[in-house]
């Protein structure tokens, strides 16, 4: 089923031809929605092997040669060099950067800029792991992000780094590109999302010093059982915002 955030993109998309489509950090999600499209060519890029195989198996039933599934990091400048996209989707690519290039975040829209001809479409989620909750839902949620980096943390891996809308705004700015419109999708997780974040967490335990494995393990079920009733409860925990920002290059018509 097509997200709200996809539906929003095809609005804002209208009747322009979405033409040489760049995923730029593609997942399942996204790219079985894109290809979906009437696209001339599409082209897919990850920083994770695992994460790339996932997306060649969901996209078996695609044939066509223009499709194309490449590994790499966006700090390599041969990546995509002296190619051009009409159509270039960031998806939740900011906050994913920290997990192959920390730091590199301020420089990702410069890096895009030279391939995109057309259209810059940025989704993102406001951070989520920091504040003071002001439901239980959000301090179910803040709970369950906070648990999960922590475990990451502990396993020596690097938790996504989100970043919100003003700055991802701003960073565009300087960019060199133009923003044409942003607006924020409030956001409602499911027992889906619980269980897969904390999932994610458990499979990291084995990774985790055990003398503090034990106490982690018990505490992921308490929230687990925590957070589901509330869930069902309330129709889901409300909390946060995803947001959907549209840019051209600066001075493009």
């Amino acid at each position: 089923m097509t997200s709200a955030l996809f539906r929003y993109l095809e609005q804002l998309q209208g009747q322009t031809p979405w033409g040489d489509f760049l995923d730029a950090g593609t997942g399942v999600n996204s790219a079985l929605w894109s290809t979906a499209l009437p696209l001339r060519s599409w082209a897919g890029v990850s920083g994770a092997a695992g994460h790339l195989a996932q997306v060649k198996n969901r996209l078996s039933d695609v044939s066509t040669a223009e499709h194309r599934l490449l590994l790499g990091n966006w700090t390599d400048p041969r990546l995509l060099a002296g190619e051009g996209f009409d159509t270039v989707l960031a998806d939740y690519l900011v906050g994913a950067i920290e997990g192959f290039s920390p730091y590199f975040q301020p420089e990702i829209f410069r890096r895009l800029r030279p391939l995109v001809r057309g259209r810059l479409y940025v989704i993102g989620v406001d951070p989520y792991v920091v504040g003071a909750a002001i439901s239980d839902a959000e301090r179910l949620v803040r709970a369950i992000g906070r648990l999960r980096d922590s475990i990451l943390l502990l396993a020596d891996e690097a938790p996504y780094r989100e970043y919100p809308a003003e700055w991802t705004a701003r960073t565009l700015d300087q960019s060199g590109f133009e923003v044409v419109s942003a607006r924020r999708f409030p956001n409602r997780y499911h027992e889906k999302w619980i269980h897969g974040q904390l999932d994610m967490a458990i499979r990291r335990l084995g990774k985790v010093d055990p003398g503090l494995a034990q106490p982690l393990a018990t505490r992921i079920q308490d929230l687990r059982y925590e957070a589901c009733e509330v869930c069902r409860r309330e129709g889901g925990l409300r909390s946060g915002c995803d947001y959907v920002i549209e840019a051209r290059v600066s001075g493009s018509n």
